[in-house]
């Protein structure tokens, strides 16, 4: 009975030192709850079957928690749980014939000096020249800097 209790810390102990290094960040309970069961099981074993089976129990657990960590870290498991999808989508992408330096569109949210503007029945994420533009307000196109398109109130 009491190798099964023994056996049972050891295996406990790893799967909780697995959680700490794999899944909970940084020392916390949760590693110092598997460290204290592998001791507690290498105790055991001393004081129940003395020396030899403690020393045996101790190298015994150092191994195989060592050989767990690596064959988890090691192992495409993980693979299967990772994101591994790229983010490939761009926003305000301005073609070049799309926006043109003097078109004229309508500030749908408020520019200060970032926002919404409606230009040929398309979307732009614009900055203003000046600081504020009301929403609802006409504007033109100052300037296409690459994704960057500036622009004024409309006089």
């Amino acid at each position: 009975m009491s190798w099964l209790v023994i056996l049972g810390l050891i295996l406990v102990g790893i799967i909780f030192l697995l959680l700490e290094i794999l899944v909970v960040p940084g020392t916390t309970v949760v590693g110092l709850i598997g460290a204290g069961m592998l001791v507690g099981a290498v105790v055991t074993a001393f004081s129940t079957f003395g020396v030899t089976a403690g020393v045996l129990t101790l190298v015994g657990s150092l191994l195989i928690s060592v050989l767990a960590i690596v064959l988890a870290l090691k192992s495409n498991t993980w693979r299967k749980a990772m994101l591994n999808t790229e983010i490939d989508g761009r926003v305000n992408v301005v073609e070049p014939d799309k926006i043109l330096v003097g078109d004229e569109g309508m500030a749908i949210t408020r520019l200060n000096p970032m926002g919404k503007a409606l230009f040929r029945d398309e979307f732009f994420e614009v900055t203003s020249k000046s600081n504020l533009i009301a929403e609802n307000t006409p504007i033109v196109v100052v300037k296409v800097d690459g994704n960057k398109i500036i622009v004024k109130p409309k006089p």
